[in-house]
C-alpha cells in the first residue's frame, strides 16, 4: 500500500492552526485575498513557488519544514542540508568555535535541533561533575536528557523544579514552532522524570528577580547562572539554522570567581579531560 501525499494546501492549513492564525489574519499578512488563500488551503487552487514561500515566511515555517512543504506542492527544495563536517559550512564551525573558546572562564556548548551536543568550551567541566550515569555522556550527548537525568545533572540542581519547568516550556515552545516528532518524544520523556517538586505551591519570586538563574551545587559551593541563546541571522542552509550555542554567565560574583579559579586550575594542568575533543563528549560533529 502506498501513503497518500499530504498537499501543500493541508500543510499549510496546518501551520496557519499551529499558529493560532485566521484565514483572514494569514490573507492580510501575506496581501492575498482570503478567498484564494481559502482555494489554496482546499487544493482548489495550485500556489506558485513564490506563493509557497511567501506564506511559510508569514507563518515562520523553519527552514526543514519549508522545503517539505516545497515538495508537497511538487517544487524542488530551496535550502540546502549539510553535514557539519561539510567544507563549505568550515567558516560557521570556525565562527561557532570562537563564540566558545572566547566566553571562557565562563560555560558555553553548540547544540543541534534535537539539542544533541555538537561542541562545548573547556568550562562546562563545573556541569558534568558527579553523573552517575556514564550512558548520558556517550554521543551523542542529549543535554536536556542530560540536565534533567536523575542519574546526570538534575541531583545537583538546586532549584530542580524551577530549572526543569523553564527547559520543559522552552522545548514544548520548540515543538510548537516546529512539530518535530523527535522532539515531541523527548518532551514526553523529560515529563517523566523526577520533577524535583516537594509541595504543590511553586516557588515564590524573588521581587529583585530578573530572570531564573541555574543553581548548581559545586562542592560546597552553590553556582548561579544566567543563560542566552545565540543563533545564526538569515541562515540559508537547514542544519545551520538548526543550530544554537547556549551561553552560561556567573549571575553572582561568588560564581564567577569560582569559574576563573577552575580556569587557572585546567591551564596548570594538561590536557584538560573536558576539552570538547577530548573524548568526554567525542569529537566535534
Amino acid at each position: 500500500m502506498t501513503t497518500p501525499q499530504i498537499s501543500a494546501g493541508s500543510l499549510i492549513r496546518e501551520w496557519r492552526t499551529r499558529r493560532r492564525m485566521s484565514q483572514l489574519d494569514l490573507a492580510m499578512e501575506a496581501e492575498i485575498s482570503q478567498r484564494h488563500l481559502s482555494f489554496v488551503e482546499s487544493g482548489r487552487a495550485a500556489p506558485s513557488r513564490e506563493m509557497v514561500l511567501h506564506l511559510a515566511e508569514q507563518l515562520s515555517i523553519p527552514l526543514r519544514q519549508r522545503n517539505q512543504l516545497l515538495l508537497a506542492a511538487s517544487f524542488a527544495p530551496s535550502f540546502s542540508e549539510r553535514r557539519l563536517t561539510d567544507q563549505t559550512l568550515a567558516p560557521a564551525m570556525a565562527a561557532v568555535e570562537i563564540v566558545l573558546k572566547g566566553h571562557e572562564p565562563f560555560p558555553a556548548l553548540a547544540v543541534d535541533r534535537h539539542w544533541n551536543l555538537v561542541s562545548a568550551n573547556a568550562a562546562i567541566a563545573p556541569f558534568l561533575a558527579d553523573v552517575s550515569e556514564a550512558s548520558l555522556l556517550a554521543p551523542p550527548v542529549n543535554v536536556l536528557r542530560l540536565s534533567l537525568h536523575p542519574g546526570g545533572i538534575a541531583p545537583r540542581i538546586v532549584n530542580l523544579a524551577e530549572w526543569r519547568t523553564h527547559l520543559l516550556e522552552r522545548l514544548k515552545h520548540q515543538n510548537d514552532a516546529s512539530g518535530d516528532p523527535v522532539l515531541v518524544e523527548l518532551e514526553h520523556e523529560l515529563r517523566g522524570y523526577p520533577s524535583g517538586l516537594k509541595s504543590s505551591r511553586p516557588a515564590p519570586v524573588e521581587p529583585n528577580a530578573i530572570v531564573h538563574p541555574l543553581r548548581l551545587a559545586h562542592g560546597d559551593t552553590v553556582l548561579s547562572f544566567i543563560s542566552t541563546i545565540t543563533v545564526f541571522g538569515t541562515p540559508l542552509d537547514v542544519t545551520l539554522s538548526e543550530l544554537a550555542i547556549e551561553s552560561f554567565f556567573p549571575a553572582d560574583e561568588q560564581t564567577r570567581a569560582v569559574l576563573v579559579r577552575l580556569a587557572k586550575e585546567r591551564t596548570n594542568t594538561k590536557p584538560s579531560p573536558v576539552q570538547p575533543d577530548s573524548g568526554a563528549f567525542g569529537p566535534p560533529i
